[in-house]
């Protein structure tokens, strides 16, 4: 749910003692608890910005989508999977515009659906985080195995996870510090990949070889999958693609939700939702398109399961171009990425599970922190989750992470559910309330099509999401529990919630609309436009970044 912001302050000075002050009189003492510090710098916000959208699903998991799809089952897969992410931006862009209050989209599910709904999108957002974290662990040691299988995966596992640990125990300060290091190289090396990827396409590499559009020839634009023929095979082939397509634009409605506590709102909510999708098309739907190009899908080492990163489409790619030195340069740099989502993952996860803390929805247990504002309960029981990895050792990372993936994508569809509903039902209120959406800060002419769309778009997708396992001779018992596990866990937590809050849905007549809004009308001003264009470069890159660096304070709450 949405917090309080003075809960904050209250659990940062709890305790509070009388002691004799000499006069016949009890002076209170005031003790003051640790709490939460902000430690990152705007040049760690300004590059996480750019680079927290790349990761391991466009590095590793895209092989799996490849293989499945087909190039154009890929593309048409991650452009489907981008355009509801697009409709969840837009949806809850509104909001936040609107409302930029604490809490975001769980603060919104409070008031415009019920508390039980936001205390299960909380929950299933904590969970997100944190199933997450084995998954690109496992990546890790995936990626480490290109240059050495001789040693046993749970050394890689076990040092990729204590630096993770490390790093976050070092407080926030590190965790900015390390992801400027890592994000400066994931940036380098999409944009990087991407230019190399049109050389090599039109015969630049050192074999002189033109590809241009050979594999959508042959083995064709799309794989029939489990080789049924016809538009069925076809269709089977690029609903194969949607999960793992989902894994990689997981976490990119974050600026949106970030802008609910971002300077001057009114402004800046609209331009990061224009700025994050130009983001998405660049790095995903260009990087998609780029592998789909240069790699056939038939290519035996797309196969993520034999547990090495040979499996990345871009390592693939170089490799059959002839250049010898350049596929290891780029496992090191997935090898980062890695790390850096790990990383990223704990320190998410840690916050999410504080928060839900203070807000009530968990044991207090996990409202304690170090002298330094560490949350190290909350840290170490996210970090446990993260042991789940070494379940590699016995069925394979690249399996495991395949798992994870699975699990964190649907997990991550559930939220984008649930934020649609939320929407629906604030433009209902709005409706209701006679509050003429025009005169919104923002508004999208596409509502309420494109929550519509993003709802039913997403309950489809989260549905289906595993039904190859249906199939005769498919099923799989690891598959359709790591796809539905989490499908089930939403109204689980709902229903539960329900029953023990006992309200009913917030009647769209009695919405509240107003709690807040003065205070952002007060804050809102108009910006004196740049001096020249240095300015305007580092305008752009701040704005941003400021919804980034809110992410991290919704991440916190």
């Amino acid at each position: 749910m949405g917090v309080d912001p003075e809960k904050q302050e209250r659990h940062a000075s709890v305790s509070k003692t009388s002691v004799s002050s000499g006069l016949d009189a009890d002076v209170e003492v005031r003790v003051v608890e640790p709490a939460l510090k902000r430690q990152m710098k705007d040049r760690h916000i300004a590059m996480i910005s750019i680079g927290g959208v790349i990761g391991t699903g466009i590095f590793l998991g895209t092989a799996t989508a490849l293989q499945k799809g087909g190039p154009v089952g890929m593309l048409l897969g991650y452009l489907t999977i981008g355009s509801l992410c697009y409709t969840v931006m837009v949806s809850l862009g509104e909001m936040a515009a609107f409302l930029p209050i604490p809490g975001g989209h769980l603060t919104y599910a409070e008031r415009f659906v019920d508390p039980a709904w936001s205390f299960a999108m909380g929950w299933l957002y904590c969970y997100n985080w944190t199933v997450i974290l084995p998954a690109e662990i496992s990546a890790a040691s995936v990626v480490i195995n290109y240059w050495n299988k001789t040693i046993n995966d749970a050394a890689w596992i076990t040092i990729c996870l204590v630096v993770v640990v490390v790093i976050n125990a070092l407080g926030a300060g590190a965790y900015g510090e390390a992801e400027f290091i890592f994000c400066s190289i994931k940036v380098v090396t999409i944009v990087g990949l991407i230019i190399l990827g049109i050389v090599l396409d039109l015969g630049g590499g050192p074999n002189h070889d033109r590809i241009g559009f050979r594999y959508w020839k042959d083995p064709g634009p799309f794989v029939q999958y489990d080789r049924i023929e016809g538009a069925k095979g076809r269709f089977l082939g690029w609903s194969a693609v949607m999960a793992q397509a989902a894994f990689s634009f997981i976490g990119t409605e974050v600026v949106a939700i970030a802008g609910a506590e971002v300077k001057n709102p009114r402004r800046n909510i609209p331009k990061a939702i224009k700025r994050v999708y130009i983001r998405i098309l660049l790095f995903y739907i260009g990087g998609v398109t780029i592998i789909g190009l240069l790699v056939p899908s038939s290519d035996k080492r797309l196969n993520i399961a034999d547990g090495t990163a040979a499996a990345s489409p871009f390592v693939i790619a170089i490799s059959n171009a002839g250049i010898k030195v350049l596929p290891s340069i780029i496992n090191a740099a997935i090898l980062t990425s890695a790390w850096s989502a790990a990383n990223s993952d704990l320190y998410s996860s840690s916050r999410a599970l504080y928060g839900l803390a203070l807000n009530g929805n968990a044991p207090s247990i996990f409202l304690k922190l170090t002298r330094h504002g560490l949350p190290w309960v909350s840290m170490a029981a996210c970090a446990s989750v993260g042991l789940l990895a070494y379940m590699g050792l016995q069925n394979g990372s690249g399996k495991v992470f395949s798992w994870f993936s699975n699990m964190t994508a649907v997990a991550g569809l559930t939220s984008w559910f649930g934020i649609g509903v939320t929407y629906i039902r604030f433009h209902r209120g709005l409706k209701a309330q006679g509050i003429d959406r025009k005169s919104l800060p923002y508004h999208s002419p596409l509502q309420p099509f494109a929550g519509w769309y993003a709802t039913i778009g997403c309950f489809i997708v989260i549905l289906f999401s595993g039904w190859y396992v249906f199939l005769k001779g498919n099923w799989a018992t690891d598959t359709f529990v790591t796809n539905y596990l989490p499908m089930a866990l939403f109204p689980v937590l709902y229903i539960g919630a329900k029953l023990y809050y006992r309200t009913p849905l917030t009647p769209y007549e009695e919405m509240d609309f107003k709690s807040g809004l003065q205070e952002v009308l007060d804050a809102s001003y108009d910006e004196p436009p740049p001096k020249n264009w240095a300015m305007r470069i580092w305008s752009w890159m701040v704005m941003y970044s400021s919804c980034r660096y809110s992410a991290e304070t919704h991440r916190l709450y």
